[in-house]
């Protein structure tokens, strides 16, 4: 079981980077004083937010796993 989160979490990790890249994109292209940036930049505060709470798990696992010498 912990394998699958672990895994899942890997794979919602790499979708949440391909997102803020995206935006990231979005907001080059951007008057970083247009509302239209700012928005977006909530928008990538939060899920650059999400991303920080998922590795954390993910190193977590890892560390477990690393104690209990399984990978």
């Amino acid at each position: 079981m912990l394998d699958y989160i672990k895994n899942y979490m890997q794979l919602h990790m790499q979708s949440l980077n391909q997102d803020l890249e995206k935006l990231s994109e979005q907001m080059d292209a951007l008057d970083p004083a247009s509302k239209d940036f700012a928005e977006l930049d909530i928008e990538y505060n939060f899920i650059s937010g999400q991303a920080s709470g998922i590795s954390h798990i993910i190193a977590v696992i890892m560390e477990k796993e690393e104690e209990n010498g399984t990978n």
